[in-house]
């Protein structure tokens, strides 16, 4: 059994990695990557703002690692940030843990528990709902999909989940900002990759997506290819029902921690 993890890296190789740990032959085949801002002044200047917030939410590890590759230079080093009262919300343990990785004190973190399985902003919401007042003001961090002519795309896992974030924001009279802070974008492939993609089509391999936009970008790469006969595990429901719409033959569905995951990949076995 041949999997193909098509998160974008250094994630890709991690699970990679975990998988054939664990016994099973897996190929890293990123659908997406990853850039820095050609111009961070945006994010340089969210920096110098964000006592003012109430709380700044990522959407992603690489949104956080790009927001801090972004900081002014000696602004909010580690004692600033512990004093700060902005608390930080991440929306599953990887952006938790980058958070943390650059200095965010625990005590300040907000982010749903590892055992619950959904890493989304609707269980964020569950978990931050409480603390929001009228007047207060919220950051969101983000990154801006790119189509390959450079134009600005939907991002349609991440996107519809911070759009839904914000609304509930708004609705609880707080004001919402937006700040990105990287671009995401359609890999260039090289023959060995589009052949490989080719192949895992109709040969039995299971692909592993984690988000709706890696399939957009599967569909631009290989326009027209049949996925009738092909395999697929979504890490959620809207990345199930995109999976099915490009015409996977089977689509499994699991929550996104590794034992789920795995555990759905052996069930196709």
């Amino acid at each position: 059994m041949r999997l193909i993890v098509t998160r974008v890296q250094p994630q890709a190789q991690h699970w990679a990695d975990r998988f054939e740990a664990s016994g099973h032959d897996a190929l890293v085949l990123p659908l997406i990557e990853v850039r820095a801002l050609a111009d961070a002044a945006a994010v340089n200047a969210a920096w110098l703002k964000l006592p003012a917030y109430k709380a700044a939410m990522f959407v992603s590890r690489h949104a956080v690692d790009y927001f801090f590759q972004g900081k002014p230079a000696a602004t909010c080093d580690g004692q600033a940030l512990a004093a700060m009262a902005t608390r930080w919300w991440a929306t599953g343990p990887g952006t938790a843990h980058a958070l943390l990785h650059h200095g965010v004190p625990v005590t300040r973190l907000d982010t749903p528990p590892e055992q619950a399985g959904q890493f989304d902003s609707e269980a964020l919401w569950q978990q931050v709902a409480s603390q929001v007042q009228p007047g207060d003001r919220v950051l969101i961090v983000r990154g801006d999909s790119v189509a390959p002519d450079g134009t600005s795309v939907v991002d349609n896992d991440q996107g519809v989940g911070r759009e839904w974030l914000a609304e509930q924001l708004r609705q609880n009279g707080a004001d919402v900002d937006f700040v990105v802070a990287y671009q995401r974008g359609a890999p260039v492939w090289m023959h060995a990759q589009r052949a490989l993609a080719q192949s895992a089509a109709s040969d039995g391999a299971i692909w592993l997506f984690s988000s709706a936009e890696a399939l957009g970008h599967l569909q631009s790469l290989l326009p027209g290819q049949d996925w009738s006969t092909a395999r697929a595990v979504a890490t959620h429901p809207r990345i199930a029902a995109a999976a099915r719409g490009l015409g996977f033959g089977v689509v499994a569905q699991t929550r996104p921690t590794w034992d789920e995951v795995l555990a759905s990949v052996e069930s196709l076995a």
